[in-house]
């Protein structure tokens, strides 16, 4: 197995056994795992980028069967975030280190594109030696432009699954598997460090949707994979189903990062959930990138995509010296600067 992984790590293109091979077969993980945390540290040392994560709205007009604020979770309880609330969180986090502010939320038509423009305008505005990362969703070519045009460098965008049939039986019908994909290839073409990603083990995921998500990154060339593991909500169909495993996550994320060798790829949250040592494991698996919460206190619990999501402790921002000491303990270093992917596509990496 060790000279299928090298040839990974080379650049070799698995046939399909051999990454059916890759993600379940019997083999001793640490060799995949030390051959992508080789990788990671000739891209990027032992750097540990943070992104400071603000999460917006919990209000959603998406029915996606996986999610804790579907539309159809009469449960959720739902807020957004004003603009001088969000500003707060940014000088908050200016004060602590961060140099990436991440504006995730659901799809709430609220924000409209004007409005998150003049956002980004102004966070750029008082802080520009920072980077703004929006994960806004699905929205049309014009909207992503404007954002970028006012200023925006990055854009996450989880297209959770590549197997088109799989996506069908994760989202409602009014949701298109194309239109989300066209979404990333739009985003690229506009300039953005474009960020897609997927969940292990959701589902009725099988291994052959897993080598789709494969074959679809490495066409994509994405700067940033964001890969956690399926967590069931209480308050969704998906209920009852089975959490995703700790190993299939770890082992996809150091396929990641030997297919992608100079991506940005995040330690989640989600891994930190299932696994109190999770997010060592993902950084020792090939990630390099972690996102403390900078949300307000109040509202972090109302942001629920799944159960049990750690919200305060190290996960939160304002303890951001208690991360500094889990990461050393996994033999890296946080770096207190924008964390702007390293590759040489030829694309603009910061502005």
């Amino acid at each position: 197995m060790k000279d299928l992984i090298d040839k990974l790590a080379a650049g070799h293109d698995p046939t399909d056994e051999e990454w059916k091979r890759l993600i379940e077969g019997e083999y001793d993980r640490t060799l995949l795992y030390a051959e992508a945390d080789r990788i990671r540290r000739r891209h990027y040392g032992t750097d540990v980028y943070i992104r400071g994560l603000i999460e917006v709205s919990s209000y959603c007009r998406n029915d996606c069967l996986y999610c804790g604020i579907r539309r159809s979770n009469f449960h959720a309880e739902r807020y957004r975030l004003s603009k001088e609330q969000i500003l707060e969180c940014c000088r908050i986090g200016y004060g602590l280190g961060f140099r990436t502010y991440v504006l995730q939320g659901g799809e709430d038509s609220f924000y409209t594109t004007e409005y998150v423009a003049e956002l980004v305008r102004e966070i750029k505005r008082r802080y520009p030696d920072c980077a703004v990362t929006l994960s806004l969703g699905e929205r049309e070519k014009p909207d992503y432009q404007r954002w970028y045009d006012a200023g925006a460098d990055r854009y996450l965008l989880r297209h959770e699954t590549a197997g088109k049939t799989h996506y069908g039986r994760l989202h409602p019908a009014e949701l298109s598997y194309d239109h989300r994909i066209q979404c990333l290839y739009h985003l690229k073409e506009i300039g953005y460090q474009v960020g897609c990603g997927f969940m292990v083990g959701s589902p009725y995921q099988t291994t052959e949707d897993l080598i789709a998500d494969m074959r679809f990154m490495r066409e994509l060339q994405p700067h940033m994979v964001g890969i956690g593991p399926f967590i069931p909500h209480h308050d969704t169909p998906f209920r009852d189903k089975a959490q995703g495993s700790l190993e299939r996550t770890l082992t996809m994320v150091a396929l990641t990062r030997l297919l992608l060798p100079q991506a940005l790829i995040p330690s989640t949250t989600a891994l930190g959930t299932i696994h109190p040592q999770g997010r060592e494991l993902g950084l020792k698996a090939g990630a390099n990138v972690v996102m403390p919460n900078l949300s307000p206190v109040s509202v972090r619990k109302q942001y629920a995509l799944y159960d049990n999501k750690i919200c305060t402790g190290d996960e939160a921002a304002e303890c951001i010296e208690c991360m500094k000491r889990r990461v050393a303990s996994a033999g890296y270093q946080i770096a207190e600067t924008r964390g702007d992917w390293k590759g040489s596509l030829g694309e603009k990496k910061g502005r």
